[in-house]
Order: structure tokens, then C-alpha cells, then sequence
């Protein structure tokens, strides 16, 4: 038979158990818990110092001797108006105008959201998360295939990235399969985004006039145009290039409408090293360098300190194949120079990393999403896209590898965040009360129960269970209890931060094709 005194203690430590825990459950300021959007990176430095200055003198050769091909009538215009020459073909842009460029454009800007709480001030070195892509494909775990992604799938994704701390922006991650035509693609693909989310939203459009359409829809939803211009809660990601420094026509009209519209954007390049940029990693950096400031200048010259993201993206091929390698070491520290170049500069910088070559959330894919983030974000990168769900070196994108992801990222801005020190940290006071007057541990001192949240990132589906824990809750497996995770999310969260009377009316004026019956949960 048990003894009364060993059953009081077996209570008391459940009840310090139970304390501890709701504790660390409780709702802390956004400022004060472990981690939040904007910690500085910057501490990876692939490139030495000399190095650095090599490569942007290789920049601005490339910019002046080799320049690129096939701008638009009014790309040129602008760009010879302002000292730059066009012969046989190319543009080229002279070393004063670029440096020109770079030491007055916007540096310091907010990219806004739809709820001012998920803000992201982009300047210095602070460091976000985000999605990005344009997967074709969900991993559909419980059928162990992929299948064809949809406009339900964009929008379910939206509103369980407005449900996870540690992805900060939502950026369009894949294709919805299920749109036939170019244009409800576009407007539909914004629509299913701001719909889901009150995060900042990235997206694209292939033709000028579905921007001017998604405008007139975030003019709707902010209120007026003038709301819109004061608060611009939606990016666009614009491949103005196709590399190897070549402009894309249809792209670069995009661009001029939504820098003329007031939308920020992400100037990206993205070249494919060995293939549509040289196989050499410095040389791919220095393509990618010099095609994202010509976009820069040209901004510039459009409309002086337009909100635009140095978004040099070079990607790496499997040598033996011609495949990307996603996932590969070659990828992350590509990556990686690309953020420490973006600081070099001052920019804006958004670079891509979590792109795995798995296809679905595995160790694989955890080991090569690991590196490839963390190497990310120490770059001192200000956006880090594709950074959570994506699978197959962009292919494919995984509802469970969403949230997996999460706590993976979670983890990483802890590693950002670093080490404070100051008279409190440093616990002097806190060693005197326990190994002087005190129990000789930690465990319920005042300093200890204060920092749990406040120091200390918890995962949300992660394991930490100790062997035996582990079998008495029935041996838990992490892929299934992100399944049950993202049922969890989907069943229960519907933002519904845009109002019945705005829906009805952009749904009168556009051809919306996401069923309201999708949006809710009745």
C-alpha cells in the first residue's frame, strides 16, 4: 500500500508540474517572449572581406561591358536618360548611376499587413520567415502521393500560416492547378491569399492588366485607393529577368504597374547555376548581383525610393543531372553570399532557403532544410522565402511539413536571437540564492519560472518525451501528430478579417472562384 506521505509527494510534484506548465502556456507580450519577427541576423559570412570587394567590381563590370538584352522601349528610355547607353541590343549601366542608386533608394521601409500586430520593418539586418514557391503539386502524406495543387490548397495554406508564430509573411507557394485561365489564376490566386491571411502577402501576375484587376480588388479591401497607397499590404514577386541578363518583356510591365500602383516589390532574379548562371558559385552570385541592381535602378528611375527587395535567388543544379538541388550544401551557401552581399549594399534583401530535395517531411528534409535556413538567416538576410512547407526542390509543397517547419523555424530565430548579456543574465544574484542560502538547483527559483517563456522557444509538435513518457502516450509519431495538427487548424480557423458587404462586392465586380462555403466554418 502506498504511504500517505509518498502519495502527497506524488501530488505535489503533479501540481508543480501543472503550475510550471501553465505558466509557460500563458500569453506573454509580443515583446517579451523568446522570439518574435526581426532579430538581426548577419553573423555567416561566407565571403571574406576582400573577397566582398572583388566581387562587386565584378558587378559593376558586368553592369558597364556586358549589360543586358531585350529591355523594354521604356526601360531604355529611362535608363539612357539618365546616363546609361543601349547598342546592339543591351543596355548598359554606368558605375556612377548604380552606386547612385544603391546610396538613395529605399532602405528603411514596413512591408504592412492587413493587422498592423504582423508588420515587418524591413531595414538593417532583421531577419523574417516566410512561404514562397510555385509548387504544382501537394505531398499528400496520408496517400503517400502527390497530386495536383488547387485554389482551396493556396487558401487552406493562407489560413494556417496566419495561425503559425513563426512564419511571418505568406507568400503565394504554389500553383492552383484548377484555374484555366491566366487571368482568374492571378486575381484568384490574390484573392485566396488576403483572404486567408492578415499577414503580408507576396504573389505574382503574368500580364499588366490582371495587376491592374488585383488592385482594384486591395483598393476594395483597404478602404480607397489612398488607404491602399498608406498601408500596401500585398507584394509582387516579379522575375524581370530571365538569366543569363536578359529582361522579360511581359514581367517588366507587370513591374511598371505595381510600382505606379504603390505595391512594393521583389525584384528577383534566378539563375540556375550551371545552366542559366556559371557553374562557379561566385560567378552565379555576381550574374544575380548585377541583373537584381539593374531592376533596382530602374525602379528608381520609375518612381525615386520605390519599397524594392534586392531579391538575388540563384539556384543550383545537380551537375551529373541538370536537376535542381534544392537541398543541397552548394544551395545554402549560395544563399547565404547573397544575403551577406545584401548587406554589404544596405538593401532590402530577400533570399530563398527550406527548398528540399525530399518529397516528403523526413530526415532528409529536415537535415536540409536545417542548414539551408539557418545559413539563410545568419546571413543577416532580411526575408527568407520558401523557408517552411516546401518539398521536391520546389515541386511540391506539404500541409504537415508546414508545421514541422514552424517549430523548425522557431528554433532558428532563437539561434538569431542570440545570447543577452547584461547584470541580470549574467545571474550572480540568482547563484548566491541557490548555492548559498538556497536548494542548490534552479528549478523553482523566481529567475528560472521568469525566463521560461521569455528565454525558451517550446516546439508545438516536436518530441521531447523521454523513452518512457513516450510509450505511455502510445509512441507518437511526428508526421502524424502534424496531421492532426493541420486538422486541428483547418477545422477551427477562419480569419474572417474581411467583411461580409467587401466580399459580396468584389465577388460582383470579379470573378471570384473560391466558393464562400469554403470560407467558413458553417
Amino acid at each position: 500500500m502506498e504511504k500517505p506521505i509518498e502519495k502527497k509527494a506524488r501530488v505535489s510534484r503533479r501540481g508543480a508540474r501543472a503550475a510550471k506548465r501553465a505558466l509557460r502556456e500563458a500569453p506573454l507580450a509580443p515583446e517579451d517572449r523568446a522570439v518574435r519577427p526581426g532579430f538581426e541576423g548577419g553573423r555567416y559570412q561566407p565571403f571574406k572581406r576582400e573577397d566582398i570587394s572583388k566581387v562587386n567590381e565584378s558587378v559593376m563590370t558586368v553592369l558597364e561591358t556586358i549589360g543586358l538584352s531585350q529591355a523594354i522601349p521604356s526601360c531604355v528610355e529611362a535608363v539612357t536618360a539618365a546616363g546609361g547607353t543601349y547598342k546592339d541590343g543591351r543596355l548598359f549601366f554606368p558605375r556612377s548611376l548604380v552606386e547612385d542608386t544603391i546610396a538613395n533608394c529605399a532602405r528603411d521601409f514596413t512591408l504592412y499587413a492587413q493587422d498592423p500586430a504582423h508588420d515587418m520593418s524591413i531595414n538593417g539586418s532583421k531577419v523574417h520567415f516566410g512561404t514562397a514557391g510555385a509548387a504544382v503539386h501537394i505531398a499528400d502524406f496520408e496517400n503517400n502521393q502527390y497530386r495536383e495543387s488547387t485554389l482551396e490548397d493556396l487558401y487552406n495554406l493562407a489560413r494556417m500560416v496566419d495561425h503559425l508564430d513563426h512564419i511571418h509573411f505568406f507568400q503565394r507557394p504554389l500553383v492552383a492547378r484548377d484555374m484555366v485561365e491566366p487571368a482568374d489564376l492571378d486575381f484568384n490566386t490574390c484573392y485566396a491569399a488576403v483572404s486567408g491571411t492578415k499577414k503580408h502577402v507576396g504573389t505574382s501576375w503574368v500580364e499588366p492588366h490582371h495587376v491592374e484587376s488585383s488592385l482594384k480588388m486591395l483598393h476594395e479591401i483597404a478602404g480607397g485607393e489612398d488607404k491602399w497607397r498608406a498601408r500596401p499590404f500585398v507584394s509582387m514577386s516579379n522575375c524581370f529577368v530571365v538569366p543569363p541578363l536578359r529582361f522579360a518583356e511581359d514581367s517588366c510591365r507587370c513591374l511598371e504597374v505595381a510600382v505606379h500602383g504603390g505595391m512594393p516589390v521583389l525584384l528577383l532574379a534566378a539563375g540556375q547555376a550551371g545552366a542559366t548562371s556559371p557553374a562557379a558559385l561566385a560567378g552565379a552570385v555576381v550574374q544575380e548581383v548585377a541583373e537584381v541592381l539593374a531592376g533596382l535602378v530602374w525602379v528608381n528611375l520609375m518612381v525615386p525610393k520605390h519599397p524594392a527587395i534586392y531579391g538575388t535567388w540563384p539556384f543550383v543544379s545537380d551537375l551529373r543531372t541538370g536537376a535542381m538541388s534544392g537541398g543541397s550544401g552548394e544551395q545554402a551557401v549560395l544563399m547565404a553570399a547573397c544575403g551577406q552581399m545584401g548587406r554589404y549594399y544596405d538593401l532590402p534583401t530577400g533570399i530563398a532557403a527550406g527548398m528540399a530535395d525530399a518529397k516528403f517531411p523526413d530526415a532528409q528534409s529536415g537535415y536540409e532544410k536545417g542548414y539551408t535556413n539557418t545559413l539563410a538567416a545568419h546571413s543577416g538576410a532580411n526575408l527568407v522565402y520558401e523557408s517552411a512547407g516546401m518539398q521536391a526542390s520546389l515541386l511540391g509543397f506539404s500541409y504537415e511539413g508546414l508545421v514541422i517547419d514552424n517549430d523548425m523555424l522557431g528554433a532558428i530565430n532563437r539561434t538569431v536571437r542570440g545570447i543577452e548579456v547584461n547584470d541580470e543574465t549574467l545571474s550572480l544574484d540568482a547563484m548566491r540564492d541557490v548555492c548559498v542560502d538556497g536548494p542548490s538547483h534552479y528549478l523553482g527559483h523566481k529567475q528560472t519560472l521568469n525566463l521560461m517563456q521569455k528565454e525558451y522557444v517550446y516546439p508545438d509538435v516536436g518530441d521531447r518525451l523521454s523513452p518512457k513518457e513516450w510509450q505511455e502516450v502510445g509512441k507518437p509519431v511526428l508526421m502524424t501528430k502534424a496531421r492532426e495538427r493541420v486538422d486541428e487548424i483547418l477545422s477551427s480557423h477562419y480569419p474572417g478579417h474581411i467583411d461580409d458587404t467587401t466580399d459580396k462586392a468584389i465577388r460582383e465586380q470579379h470573378n471570384v472562384l473560391l466558393p464562400r462555403e469554403k470560407m467558413s466554418a458553417t
